[in-house]
């Protein structure tokens, strides 16, 4: 199945329509800015992020990265927003394929699980730039940017569950509503991401493969609500494997 999924943002040096050479400038030294507090964040975690650090390895003063950004909670927040934005266009790619809504739905969950594995660090800073400590620190356009992105990506899946309601393959009970649905199945897959990218005992306890078993726990809900085509009339697993499979096959995204 070939699936156009989107590049998430590259540094790209070519002006773009109507870009004045300092707008330019600005943008560039903004995207190097980012690029290295990534791979600090990387390294260190939060506590490796270091303004002066930056400044050094991309050979400007420290008060030019104060430019860009007021503090180093902004740059945190700069890089969720960065990746979720990446995320929203993943997911209106995989809802756009021509498919029952269930394995569209899949579909998503498929791209979610390549965005996770392709942007490592974005779990580590997302939860940490949710802290009321660090949150408090950034500027209300940079967070009603965030918001702004979480939700294109729920509507997004609440479209496909509503429209599964409207073609019949989904009967929901009285009272429920498709983004309950939705709620469900975000919290199923918010709850494994950041256990699995918290613990390390998770093999002690018997999950040897915590994607196979977020997979199962979300399918069993979905069968629960008869939502058909039912995981035993189809392999949604296989579908998912061959979504990420055709996503890295040309190296499409960067880390």
């Amino acid at each position: 199945m070939a699936i156009p999924f989107p590049t998430p943002t590259q540094l790209d040096d070519a002006p773009r329509p109507g870009e004045s050479r300092k707008q330019r400038e600005i943008r560039l030294r903004e995207a190097q800015i980012l690029a290295v507090a990534r791979d600090q964040i990387l390294e260190g975690g939060y506590l490796g992020l270091n303004m002066d650090r930056i400044a050094a390895q991309i050979e400007y003063s420290k008060g030019t990265i104060y430019q860009h950004f007021r503090n180093k909670e902004e740059i945190l927040l700069a890089l969720v927003n960065d990746a979720l934005d990446t995320r929203q266009r993943m997911f209106r790619v995989a809802a756009a394929i021509q498919a029952p809504d269930r394995v569209r739905l899949a579909t998503i969950g498929a791209a979610a699980e390549a965005f996770v594995e392709h942007f490592p660090y974005h779990f580590k800073v997302e939860q940490i730039v949710r802290a009321a400590s660090i949150w408090e620190k950034t500027s209300p356009e940079r967070r009603e940017l965030m918001q702004s992105c979480e939700k294109l990506c729920m509507s997004t899946v609440v479209e496909v569950v509503h429209h599964g309601v409207a073609t019949g393959d989904l009967s929901l009970p009285e009272g429920v509503r498709p983004e309950e649905i939705v709620f469900g199945l975000w919290s199923i897959y918010l709850g494994s991401q950041i256990i699995t990218h918290s613990s390390d005992t998770l093999g002690e306890i018997g999950i040897d493969n915590p994607i196979r078993s977020l997979r199962t726990n979300q399918h069993r809900m979905l069968d629960g609500y008869g939502w058909r085509p039912l995981s035993s009339d189809y392999d949604y697993s296989a579908h998912m494997d061959r979504v990420k499979a055709e996503m890295f096959r040309h190296d499409q995204f960067a880390t």
